[in-house]
């Protein structure tokens, strides 16, 4: 993919955007689905044994050094060691320019880190020395030049310029970490700004303090669970509801919405209702339609999403639709809609990394851009970062989606045990021409056995018994014992058993 036809795409809400939270909780798990005017447009998963590690603060010790790829690996008491890239250093005074990490880091050196990307597959967790902590209305850099920045969320030029002012006014003599003020200090007072600075920077010293204890590799802060994020994180003025399902929990959210967020508190409801929450506005549904291959659009065409561990493609088909006008009037219309839903469908099933949309080949070029801008005002809309390009002489469009953690299928699914994550299996009679294989070569192996017995799928059997029955006749009297067949309902796909007796 060449990097510079992607262009990174600003986050746009929709006009009167109203968003709620549903938040459902078990003792193990905690669910999230955000919805906007009424769809669900987000779903975040959460479970205590497999919390998200993205935010944590760890002590760690450098057991690797490679120079070739200027990167180091960290044990920070995970299962896998930790990546950390030159360009994640802590800045130096004049940044981290033209540096080599072989003259900062050196084996049984200790650090100070924080994991900015999951570990996902086999590829441990990525970290940075570059450490930010996050408050309600701020971002605290300590380790960062004194200066202060503002959410790229925040567009109008007079009110960064306004709000840059103000936090500087309000910080105390002799700062030396950075800050970024976030969307939701737009509507803080000054008082609240001042309590955000306090509390991140006991925080840092807090942390800073463990970090001089510290030992052994170890964790010296973690991140708020997924509850206590929809308060801190996702929460903005476009919020008109926060639903949840648990009483401890509810409770524990108006705690600490009191603390950082207080215009948030009457917004936070405890759900009632007979039906669990997710049933009851359809969340579990749009669960399950996130979790499946094909997707089904309203026009009757379909998209097939296809992710693998390099990159996600995802095939636009017109299926049963076929217009009321022409062919191209057709092509257009399932491609509109497929832009739409598919910006939807990554947000829903958290889809990162390389992502490559095969749209119905269009022969009008107006049409093409029509598609592209309709694409592009939808992507605008996802608050993950996105970059795109246009249509590539093979009429795909390329684009990224930052992953900083595992996608919805990642979360809750994992590799069929028959396919082995192929998504398909051997036929009956694929499975028949390997057994007739076998039983040669265990005759050869094991001579003095005087007869063989075949285990094998019910399907797999019959076609044995009738089709290739000459074939298998065959083989019998090549190894001139006799071969007996066992068809068994339990046994699974791709299975079979060779009994020597």
């Amino acid at each position: 993919m060449n990097e510079a036809l992607l262009t990174p795409l600003p986050h746009t809400d929709p006009p009167e955007l109203q968003r709620e939270f549903l938040i459902n909780c078990t003792p193990y798990e905690t669910r999230v689905a955000v919805v906007e005017n009424g769809v669900v447009q987000e779903l975040h998963i959460e479970r205590a044994a497999r919390r998200g590690l993205v935010g944590n603060i760890y002590r760690g010790k450098v057991v690797r050094v490679l120079p070739g790829m200027q990167s180091a690996f960290v044990e920070i008491g995970l299962s896998r060691t930790a990546f950390l890239h030159v360009t994640d250093l802590a800045l130096s005074a004049t940044g981290n320019d033209g540096l080599r990490i072989e003259r900062r880091l050196a084996e049984g050196d200790w650090v100070t880190v924080q994991i900015i990307k999951d570990p996902i597959g086999a590829k441990g967790a990525r970290l940075t020395e570059q450490i930010s902590l996050a408050g309600r209305y701020l971002v605290y850099l300590p380790h960062d030049a004194p200066h202060v920045g503002v959410s790229q969320k925040i567009d109008d030029d007079a009110e960064r310029t306004a709000l840059r002012e103000r936090l500087r006014s309000l910080l105390p003599p002799g700062e030396t970490g950075g800050y970024i003020v976030r969307t939701n200090a737009a509507d803080a007072s000054d008082e609240a700004l001042l309590a955000d600075i306090a509390y991140l920077k006991q925080l840092w010293n807090d942390i800073c303090a463990k970090a001089i204890q510290a030992t052994e590799p170890s964790l010296l802060y973690a991140e708020l669970d997924l509850a206590l994020r929809v308060v801190r994180d996702l929460s903005d003025r476009a919020t008109t509801r926060i639903l949840i399902d648990s009483r401890e929990n509810a409770d524990r959210l108006i705690a600490f919405a009191q603390q950082y967020a207080p215009h948030l508190v009457p917004l936070i409801e405890r759900y009632r209702g007979e039906r669990p929450l997710f049933a009851h506005y359809q969340a579990e549904e749009e669960l399950e339609r996130a979790l499946a291959r094909r997707v089904e659009l309203k026009s009757g065409g379909y998209l097939i999403f296809d992710q693998t561990e390099a990159l996600t493609t995802i095939d636009v088909n017109t299926g049963a639709f076929v217009g009321t006008k022409n062919l191209e009037e057709t092509i257009l219309k399932t491609n509109l809609e497929a832009a739409q839903t598919i910006a939807r469908q990554l947000r829903l099933r958290n889809l990162g990394g390389i992502i490559l949309v095969d749209f119905i080949d269009m022969a009008v070029p107006e049409h093409r851009q029509r598609v592209l801008d309709a694409f592009k005002e939808a992507l605008s809309r996802d608050h993950t970062k996105i970059a795109i390009s246009g249509f590539t002489q093979l009429g795909l469009v390329e684009l990224t989606r930052k992953r900083t953690r595992e996608s919805l299928a990642q979360q809750l699914c994992e590799p069929c045990p028959t396919c082995s994550g192929r998504g398909y299996i051997k036929s009956a009679e694929t499975l028949a021409f390997e057994i007739l294989r076998a039983l040669i070569r265990e005759a050869r192996a094991f001579p003095n056995a005087c007869e063989l017995k075949i285990l094998a799928p019910v399907a797999v059997v019959d076609r044995l018994r009738d089709e290739y029955a000459p074939a298998l006749a065959l083989v019998s009297e090549f190894l001139g014992k006799p071969v007996s067949l066992y068809g068994d309902t339990d046994y699974p796909p791709e299975h079979y058993d060779i009994v020597l007796l």
